[in-house]
């Protein structure tokens, strides 16, 4: 009788956390972030407020979690990169092209997340320089697994095409959702115009690594 109650109560404490994240979701995409308030989170929830203090240690811990499980970035840590095995004879290119394939139709797809991005912008939290913060550490594992080796002096080149393609990527989706869906003449809300925005990302990529190789391992 004991272990089933153990269950149960594991079971409804993972219920009610979710039921928070939900909530911190569906306020984020209804009211922005400025209606991220202790109240009206247990309110939609549908669970006493009390329980944000006893599972997330209080609202910083809530937006944490939050945080964490909505950005694409965050969760591409050591463990999940092991867990996908991508091709290491390459030096992370096919990798690169399907990561950056996979965040664009995440963002594309996650109103959340474009909220998330929008919060990002607009105002300085703890929380979300924690997720800068985790996203640095995770994009330098896959830098130094991948591409440090093989570019060497032309590393940090390398480094800077792939932020802008991560913030060009990032601000396509938002641009589209939010003012429109034609930039420079694409209609990247179409599947036509995402298709192309697809095929110019690993254009970028091929021609990032033939042209910025280290001349010793094209020798090899």
């Amino acid at each position: 009788m004991e272990r089933k109650s153990a269950a149960g109560s594991i079971r409804n404490k993972e219920r009610s956390k979710k039921k928070f994240l939900d909530a911190v979701g569906k306020i984020l995409k209804t009211k922005g972030y400025t209606g991220l308030k202790i109240n009206d989170i247990a309110a939609t929830a549908g669970v006493d407020k009390k329980m944000i203090y006893t599972y997330f240690g209080g609202m910083d811990g809530l937006m944490d979690e939050y945080i964490r499980s909505q950005d694409f970035w965050s969760k591409m840590t050591a463990e999940e990169v092991e867990k996908i095995k991508p091709i290491i004879d390459d030096y992370g290119k096919t990798f690169a092209k399907e990561m950056f394939l996979s965040q664009f139709e995440y963002v594309y797809k996650n109103k959340e997340a474009q909220k998330l991005l929008l919060w990002r912008l607009s105002e300085p939290r703890k929380e979300l320089k924690k997720l800068t913060d985790l996203q640095e550490a995770n994009g330098e594992y896959i830098f130094k697994l991948f591409a440090d080796s093989h570019f060497k002096e032309n590393d940090s080149v390398f480094r800077s095409i792939m932020a802008i393609m991560v913030s060009g990527l990032y601000y396509l989706n938002m641009f589209s959702s939010i003012n429109g869906s034609l930039f420079c003449g694409i209609d990247v809300n179409s599947p036509e115009g995402r298709d192309q925005i697809k095929e110019a990302m690993s254009f970028l990529i091929d021609h990032s690594y033939d042209k910025l190789e280290d001349k010793n391992d094209k020798v090899k």
